[in-house]
């Protein structure tokens, strides 16, 4: 074909006039719009991406995972393929964000007209804007700028849509969460494994407005959560990740991505990336491949009396019953520290641990930033954070900080909280901090770890500018 001119016709977006009319084809039509979360969770990009690119855990140097830490990435960054899943890659996070809004927008389109249960058709477009809402601003907060797509692409002109400013996306993703907050979503625990709550709207809808700086909405949405006293801390904070404690966990665990009740044989690959190598650790996982540490000075920021500091080891227990430490079985550094928040050891396709995406002390903590922010270090932003510090066997902060003081005080404590959650890059990059903590974030396998300003979004997909002509590369990238 080198000297042919190749005109196609897009067929990417086929629909069939004689679907979303029953009951049935919403439903199905609803699981493929979660069936993105997968492309998401699964990879799993929605961890691996920012949490690689952050100052708590790196990669052993395969597959390409090692460009996030050492930012060499480029915009012709391809998505990377193992045991048959798509991971590790930005693109994954675009590309599986817009099949999710696509797939959103046909449900919203075209259920309102389906002929079934009405309270049903309600709960469904509900949580059609949710997700909608969800796949914006992952894009948002990966890339900055973002296409934003509000009608489903029956045409070829119609699935090309150009960039929308930061704040006609966040209007949006606001719109979406003020339509879902309507739409009749039950409450915990009525709802079903692994979809939106009604205090999941809220819950998101306080995140989304404190990476907005919209601290009034952020506060308001954060007490929304609070004061349904639907959601608590669990007393232990280990059992939020235990296989063993799943549904007692929900009610901590707002949101989470929970694998395999939507859809059914999906799992993620963080299991396997975080145990030691060589299916050796019987307390991990039956197989894993030791391809995800926390930095040695990351867990040693951790005071000794801190129990989330728990969820990190630097020793494990093998087949023989005998405890090995990890540096004697770490292919990369002696310096790693396995992570113990997605064990597995009993199964290699059931008992998978969820991951979370929205907690209840998440909320409690966006609520503790948001007061600060407008009231500085009050009665009330002490009461939240240390609703968390006591829960993790600390000491009350110390009294009498700055607004300053007290908010990073506050994003430390997202630190201790949050780690291998995919949490920690955003909160660098939505407060500035990317530029001064992540060359210290090093060790012998990453001495360098070269940061610039740029690095604050991931460029646009190199494949997605070729597709769509109205598409424009970030600022700082062109």
């Amino acid at each position: 074909m080198g000297a042919c001119e190749l005109d196609e016709q897009v067929y990417s977006s086929i629909f069939i006039d004689n679907f979303y009319k029953t009951a049935s084809d919403a439903e199905k039509g609803l699981l493929s719009v979660y069936d993105a979360m997968g492309k998401l969770y699964g990879g799993p990009a929605a961890t691996m991406v920012p949490d690689y690119a952050a100052d708590q855990v790196y990669p052993r140097g395969v597959v390409g995972r090692n460009s996030l830490t050492l930012f060499t990435f480029e915009p012709t960054y391809t998505v990377q393929k193992s045991a048959g899943r798509t991971n590790e890659s930005p693109q994954e996070l675009w590309s599986a964000s817009y099949a999710g809004i696509e797939r959103a927008n046909w449900i919203i389109t075209k259920v309102p007209d389906a002929s079934m249960d009405e309270t049903r058709k309600k709960q469904i477009i509900g949580e059609a804007y949710f997700l909608r809402a969800f796949y914006h601003w992952t894009v948002a907060k990966n890339f900055g700028n973002a296409v934003v797509k509000t009608s489903p692409s029956s045409s070829e002109s119609a699935a090309y849509t150009g960039i929308s400013s930061k704040a006609d996306v966040y209007k949006q993703i606001y719109a979406d969460l003020d339509q879902a907050t309507q739409s009749g979503l039950l409450s915990y625990p009525a709802v079903a494994k692994g979809r939106p709550s009604r205090e999941a709207v809220s819950a998101l809808y306080a995140k989304v407005a404190l990476y907005n700086e919209d601290w009034t909405k952020a506060l308001e949405k954060a007490n929304e959560v609070i004061t349904s006293a639907k959601y608590s801390l669990l007393p232990n904070v280990l059992d939020v990740y235990s296989y063993l404690k799943e549904d007692a966990a929900r009610v901590e665990n707002i949101w989470a991505f929970e694998v395999d009740p939507i859809n059914p044989g999906t799992a993620h690959q963080l299991v396997g990336l975080c145990g030691p190598t060589g299916s050796n650790g019987v307390e991990y996982a039956r197989t894993s491949y030791g391809s995800m540490f926390a930095y040695m000075a990351f867990f040693k920021s951790f005071d000794p009396q801190d129990k989330r500091r728990q969820l990190m080891d630097t020793m494990y227990l093998g087949k023989n019953g005998q405890w090995v430490p990890q540096k004697s079985i770490t292919p990369i550094t002696t310096e790693g520290v396995l992570i113990k928040k997605y064990q597995d050891p009993v199964s290699t396709t059931g008992f998978i641990p969820n991951i979370p995406i929205l907690r209840y002390a998440d909320v409690v903590l966006i609520a503790a930033e948001a007061e600060a922010q407008l009231n500085g270090s009050s009665a009330k932003a002490y009461e939240y954070i240390n609703l968390i510090r006591k829960r993790a066997g600390l000491k009350d902060l110390a009294t009498g900080l700055s607004k300053t003081a007290f908010v990073d005080a506050v994003i430390q404590e997202r630190s201790f909280e949050f780690f291998a959650e995919g949490d920690r890059w955003y909160d660098l990059t939505r407060t500035g901090k990317f530029l001064t903590v992540i060359p210290k974030a090093v060790n012998s396998v990453y001495p360098n770890r070269p940061v610039q300003a740029k690095h604050k979004y991931f460029p646009i997909p190199q494949d997605e500018l070729n597709a769509n002509p109205r598409l424009e590369q970030n600022p700082d990238w062109k």
